[in-house]
């Protein structure tokens, strides 16, 4: 098939497009290279400064040099609602003609939208805590932030992103949360799990059997602009703590807004990898590392590992969202080294059952061929 992944976040649909053409698929991938990550792509859909550069985008994908590439495909995957950084106003009248120039629309829920808004706000949401909601009480990022909520609430946006999910095909999930939201806005027969993929041949794994021997490597990657939806704030306190308790014992390295290759080569001299506190799921970074073999403390939830049928192997480190526990978390785990290396070829085994490339591109290209052929029938 011919196949458009349209954005991307975080090197999703790059690895993803890795995966498909291995199983004899044309892919293209078009984004912006994720800002600062510099990620790779086949389509530069980058938009530059100012409103000049927003007209400047809207014009290419609609009339000019990026046209040809938004139509004549089988699949056109999203990898958001908002798949271009333009303003809603610009990207409807784009999504409908996404629609009618190719054989089917889909979104690879990987994102924030109206979808996993609506499901996390309580009272009715099926998860414990989120980024936003803790329990019923407003988040430490919610209550920092209250700008950001209303803005995901700006009529113009929620209109536009309700009248494109009624007109996607079907969507196909990259996390645990973000398949509860869209799976609550599509109904489970226009859902699929998908899970995140890693091209876990560029992964070599690390050696960790001298770890019990020296200090235990802490590492924290992260965006600096995202420090309190991902909790990297705690994880950085709680980490600085365990090493003033134990200087003999552990280190921590602090990695920021680096490019997406120099990140993966950086992670691979880390023991243990801090990577979010209010996910119930790991995401690229954690299982990145955990194809290296590294630890990993991340979401672990019981509910994710069910989700995804894993009752033997459950390797992350599941980190609490407060602080004290966290700080004991990560204590136990430098006082216990010679649990790593274990813990670290339990973590490669997950990652090449469920989330290698392959693995991952066949689960969307089974949703997406029986969408298509229903939508052909």
């Amino acid at each position: 098939m011919k196949i458009l992944l349209l954005g991307d976040y975080s090197n999703c649909h790059r690895t993803l497009a890795t995966g498909l053409r291995r199983l004899g698929h044309d892919v293209a991938v078009a984004s912006n290279g994720t800002g600062w990550m510099r990620t790779e792509r086949d389509i530069d859909i980058s938009r530059r400064p100012g409103k000049a550069g927003g007209l400047r985008l809207w014009f290419d994908l609609k009339y000019g040099r990026l046209r040809d590439a938004l139509r004549g495909n089988d699949i056109v995957a999203v990898h958001d609602i908002n798949f271009a950084l333009l303003r809603p106003g610009r990207l409807r009248p784009l999504f409908d003609r996404l629609k009618r120039e190719n054989g089917a629309v889909f979104l690879t829920s990987m994102s924030t939208d109206i979808a996993y808004l609506d499901m996390v706000q309580p009272p009715c949401s099926p998860l414990r805590y989120s980024e936003w909601f803790v329990g019923d009480e407003p988040s430490r990022m919610h209550r920092g932030n209250p700008a950001k909520w209303d803005a995901w609430h700006d009529p113009a946006l929620v209109g536009y992103q309700r009248h494109a999910i009624d007109g996607l095909d079907g969507a196909v999930s990259v996390l645990y949360e973000y398949h509860l939201g869209i799976e609550r806005a599509l109904g489970a027969d226009r859902v699929a799990y998908g899970g995140l993929p890693v091209d876990t041949a560029l992964f070599e794994p690390v050696d960790l059997s001298a770890v019990e021997g020296g200090k235990v490597k802490l590492f924290l990657g992260r965006d600096r602009t995202r420090k309190l939806m991902k909790g990297s704030d705690l994880l950085e306190e709680a980490a600085r703590e365990v090493v003033r308790r134990h200087p003999d014992r552990a280190e921590l390295d602090i990695v920021e807004n680096v490019p997406f290759d120099e990140f993966r080569q950086r992670l691979r001299g880390a023991h243990v990898v801090l990577d979010q506190i209010y996910s119930y799921t790991p995401a690229t970074t954690a299982l990145m590392a955990m194809a290296y073999g590294l630890n990993v403390v991340s979401g672990g939830e019981p509910e994710y590992y069910d989700f995804i049928g894993e009752a033997d192997n459950r390797p992350i480190i599941n980190a609490p969202i407060e602080l004290d526990a966290l700080t004991d978390c990560l204590e136990q785990t430098v006082l216990r080294p010679e649990l790593i290396a274990g813990r670290g070829r339990r973590s490669r085994e997950f990652v090449l059952k469920h989330n290698d490339c392959t693995v991952v591109a066949r689960r969307f290209l089974d949703f997406w061929t029986r969408k298509l052929q229903e939508k052909t029938c």
